[in-house]
């Protein structure tokens, strides 16, 4: 129990030390006026207070991530908790706070718009394809788990389920933002609190012990699956997650100064990461061995795996309460990335969102192709986001490294993760029976080589500019 404390404790001090870091070298302009007062229109530019503000932030990023990606990750055995703290205060922290800030600084553009203006159209467009894909999956995927978890804790049928859940978002993705989404998510908040700590103090109450392999370096998957680059895609929400910084221009649209960026972006990644460890502890204690947690991930995906340990650890009322916690984590953030998804759009094809026909217009054909993509396997869609999450997180994470070295600034705190999931996503894809299929160490060597060319390439770029 001792090693979550401390995993937690470094979470924490983290946030009070290299989030003030970041937040030192960002600069941020408590004088500047920010986006919703500036463009204020009562739809998606609405100025909410800062406790808001962090909690809607909170809710749009720990979807079923934290808990599933966790779950999962502890199949590989307790290096799975090394990976969230070092990558959600080195690599997810920074990914999160540039995103939303950047986006307060372009006019609470959305990410392709913030990552055009610093890597040029080409960038812009790839950024525009990987956002729209990798929302649409987020959405997808976050209509089918708690649709089954629903189905499982009530009996009721799947399918209408995701209809019910299809017809939230649509309203959620067109009202205005002050309207449903701010309304709701202080409960939703107070769901996902008693959920997160409900589990870890049911862990600390419990007969089993916590963390009873602590081999840090050991691979213990059942299937022998590797740590490179595998863990660090499927362990995404948590660590670091490229879903984020679709989701950071919505609340960068909403926050009143920019001196709360740190605890709205960087401070919503942190307590991601708080429940991200407490899912992973509970992965790696409360079954007897990897296999066992296998076996039951095998047989009913990872929501078998939340069911059985909040039944177990709270009781059936408890358990039931925590497990819809669990599931309001998806949903809120399957609704805002639809959210997300109709302003990429809209500002791809210059579509004023004002008016709700305009609204509409992109809303109904974007639901459209949700539902027939909700009809492709789970594993297959979870497997394409994985990949796709992270590529996306290593572009903002690029565009943060320009931004700094144009404005002069320490560029080593982003572009040290960039380089790492550089190499992360172009391995695994090269060598992921989704991808190409290539051998193991051809694809990591290729992976090492790319991030290696990409950071040479950032430096002669810096050395230039200090020229100038």
């Amino acid at each position: 129990m001792a090693t979550l404390f401390l995993c937690i404790a470094f979470l924490i001090v983290g946030y009070f030390t290299y989030g003030l870091l970041v937040e030192r070298i960002f600069k941020p302009d408590s004088t500047r006026p920010t986006p919703c007062s500036t463009l204020a229109d009562g739809v998606d530019y609405a100025s909410m207070p800062t406790w808001k503000v962090f909690f809607i932030q909170l809710l749009d990023v720990a979807g079923i991530g934290p808990i599933f990606g966790p779950i999962l990750g502890a199949l590989y055995g307790p290096i799975a908790l090394i990976w969230i703290v070092i990558g959600a205060i080195f690599a997810g922290g920074v990914h999160d706070y540039f995103s939303g800030m950047l986006s307060v600084r372009s006019k609470g553009a959305s990410i392709p718009e913030v990552v055009g203006e610093f890597m040029g159209m080409p960038a812009r467009q790839v950024m525009r394809v990987f956002s729209v894909l990798l929302l649409l999956l987020v959405g997808v995927v976050f209509v089918l788990s708690p649709a089954k978890l629903l189905g499982h804790l009530t009996g009721l049928n799947v399918e209408g389920l995701v209809l019910c859940i299809f017809v939230y978002y649509f309203l959620a993705t067109i009202l205005p933002i002050d309207k449903l989404i701010g309304r709701l998510y202080p409960f939703f908040g107070a769901l996902l609190l008693f959920m997160t700590f409900g589990v870890l103090g049911g862990m600390i109450w419990s007969d089993f012990p916590v963390l009873p392999r602590l081999e840090l370096t050991a691979n213990f998957h059942p299937e022998g699956l590797p740590v490179w680059p595998l863990l660090f895609i499927t362990l995404s929400c948590g660590a670091i997650s490229g879903f984020h910084s679709t989701q950071s221009p919505l609340m960068a649209r909403c926050i009143r100064n920019e001196s709360k960026g740190r605890l709205v972006f960087y401070g919503a990644m942190i307590v991601e990461g708080i429940i991200a460890l407490i899912w992973a502890a509970a992965g790696l204690s409360f079954y007897e061995n990897p296999q066992a947690l296998h076996d039951i991930i095998a047989a009913g995906s990872p929501s078998l795996v939340v069911d059985q340990i909040c039944k177990s650890l709270l009781g059936p009322i408890g358990g039931f309460l925590a497990i819809l916690g669990v599931i309001v984590l998806p949903i809120t953030s399957g609704d805002t990335a639809f959210r997300s998804t109709r302003l990429i759009l809209a500002e791809t094809f210059r579509v004023g969102q004002i008016r709700p026909l305009h609204r509409l217009m992109l809303a109904v054909p974007l639901f459209a192709v949700a539902y027939v993509i909700s009809l492709v396997d789970f594993q297959l869609v979870w497997r394409y986001f994985g990949w796709s999450n992270q590529t996306l997180a290593m572009l903002v994470l690029w565009s943060a490294a320009i931004y700094l070295v144009q404005s002069g600034k320490c560029h080593w705190i982003a572009s040290a993760p960039a380089s790492f999931m550089t190499a992360v996503s172009i391995s695994f894809i090269l060598q992921a029976s989704i991808g190409f299929g290539l051998p193991a160490t051809f694809s990591n060597a290729i992976g090492l080589a790319c991030a290696v060319s990409a950071l040479a390439a950032l430096l002669v770029f810096a050395k230039k500019k200090k020229i100038q």
